[in-house]
């Protein structure tokens, strides 16, 4: 239902907004009010506390997300978001601007996409029509276009990993051997390979050297190449 310009929430509309930077959760916090009367709002500076308010209030409506904060490289807090919960929208906030990264987002997942320099009205906007059931990005992208046939083929086979397989392909990046990724997971080593195999199955690679570097082309802004231990 409208009321004055907003959308009034004829249920309990909660919105979680992730962003490390304080200013920035009050900024959202603002547009949030604006757009959606009577929203429940959660703040969380980081992907851990997002999951810990997700765990409480499995039935949110939208997550506002910071695309780089501090121990997410890349695109991978989007992934691994969109694999625990596929159906909860969410908007990337990010203060870059680049066409290509706008596209990328919204190929791994995304359901909208707000530079931090749009004005609040645009912000409210964006936030009503999301929650409406839409797309959202700046007006001067074109979603258009189809994407490279190889690139998304790429971002099929990446999203058809579960979010515990994302996980263990996060931390073989980060160099982890079967042994430290079963700590770290308080899994045995026996699953761990489990998933590994599995990893390399629906991203169609031989090792997990080539598993990372196919990942990180889809996944990190800059596309580095990774060095992973065998």
């Amino acid at each position: 239902m409208w009321s004055n310009g907003r959308l009034v929430a004829q249920h309990l509309t909660r919105i979680l907004i992730v962003d490390d930077h304080p200013l920035v959760r009050g900024a959202l916090r603002q547009a949030v009010v604006g757009a959606v009367a009577g929203a429940e709002i959660i703040e969380s500076c980081d992907l851990e506390r997002l999951n810990e308010e997700l765990a409480k209030n499995p039935e949110a409506d939208l997550v506002l997300l910071d695309l780089a904060m501090p121990g997410v490289s890349g695109y991978y807090g989007l992934m691994k978001l969109r694999a625990e919960y596929p159906c909860l929208p969410v908007i990337v906030v990010s203060g870059n601007e680049d066409h290509s990264v706008i596209r990328r987002c919204i190929d791994i997942g995304a359901s909208g996409f707000i530079p931090k320099t749009t004005d609040f009205d645009t912000m409210r906007a964006a936030i009503r029509i999301v929650l409406e059931g839409q797309i959202w990005v700046p007006a001067d992208v074109d979603l258009s276009s189809q994407p490279d046939s190889e690139h998304a083929a790429g971002v099929r086979r990446l999203m058809s990993l579960t979010s515990r397989e994302a996980q263990v392909l996060k931390l073989i990046s980060d160099g982890l051997l079967n042994k430290q990724i079963a700590y770290e997971l308080s899994i045995s080593e026996a699953t761990v390979k489990a998933h590994v195999s599995a990893i390399l199955f629906k991203l169609d690679v031989d090792s997990r050297t080539q598993a990372v570097i196919a990942a990180s082309k889809l996944l990190s802004r800059d596309s580095p190449a990774l060095v992973v231990a065998n």
